[in-house]
């Protein structure tokens, strides 16, 4: 891992010690800096995860990745820095009922630092932390966006809950059991092969803004201001493929930009 180069991918140049200060300011940039976006399952394309694979698409052709990218990108760096890391597997539950039974598609870190157990998440789309969280606190736990919560619901599993127009909503449940690598890959690639995927069927990007959360879904664009409105606009396809790059800083080339063009062709 070329802790260098993701350091100046996400604008980091602080102290490197593995405190709980520098994981917090770590998670932040990082999300601030690298884009949510499904360009590869929506075009058809294999997403891997090697980490040199994973560490040279998010990290030197500056493109974004889903949770199982950006959480193996995120949590190698911190191991890196001496931060001992645990990677865990949760059940989405956003846009479901919260006592859904779904699988293990999502990818979250454990950390620890300062003596303590953190949650450390850079990988959920429009909902994705921009702190890390006390994982033995039931309080809220304010953010340098939305406030979040852990709630305990039995036999050793928590549901991460955000703070979303008053109301808290459930993103996904979770246990402390350790996952290897091998653990995401059966899921990875259920979700990039999938046609009832919603990862294979509609364009998907999000990018973390000081002030709020761009989302695209679709051509679609929304913009979440902290405490404040949501603005929305539908856009051509070819503004679409030019908001990739100018809103959430992905570097689409020209092959990919063609590859775009095609897919949103019929939604004309």
């Amino acid at each position: 891992m070329d802790v260098e180069a993701y350091l100046q991918r996400i604008g980091y140049a602080g102290p490197r010690e593995p405190s709980h200060a520098v994981l917090g300011e770590l998670v932040l940039r990082h999300a601030l800096s690298i884009p949510f976006e499904n360009l590869d399952p929506y075009l058809a394309r294999g997403v891997s995860l090697e980490p040199a694979q994973v560490e040279r698409k998010l990290v030197a052709q500056r493109r974004g990745g889903w949770c199982f990218e950006h959480n193996l990108l995120l949590g190698e760096v911190l191991r890196a820095l001496g931060f001992a890391v645990t990677d865990l597997a949760g059940r989405v539950l956003w846009g479901r009922p919260p006592d859904a039974i779904t699988a293990r598609t999502h990818r979250l870190l454990l950390v620890r630092a300062g003596g303590r157990e953190w949650l450390a998440d850079a990988g959920f789309g429009g909902h994705t932390l921009t702190g890390v969280l006390d994982l033995h606190s039931e309080l809220a736990q304010e953010t340098p966006h939305e406030p979040f919560r852990l709630r305990p619901i039995g036999g050793g599993e928590r549901v991460l809950e955000s703070l979303v127009a008053g109301e808290w909503r459930a993103l996904f449940r979770f246990d402390l059991h350790p996952q290897l690598p091998i653990d995401f890959e059966a899921a990875n690639f259920q979700l990039v092969h999938d046609p009832a995927s919603h990862f294979t069927q509609g364009l998907i990007a999000t990018r973390v803004a000081p002030d709020g959360r761009h989302v695209l879904r679709g051509r679609e664009l929304a913009f979440h201001r902290l405490g404040g409105d949501t603005t929305r606009r539908e856009l051509t396809n070819e503004a679409t493929v030019a908001a990739l790059g100018e809103v959430f800083g992905i570097a689409v080339d020209a092959p990919l930009r063609e590859l775009l063009r095609r897919r949103l062709e019929p939604a004309r």
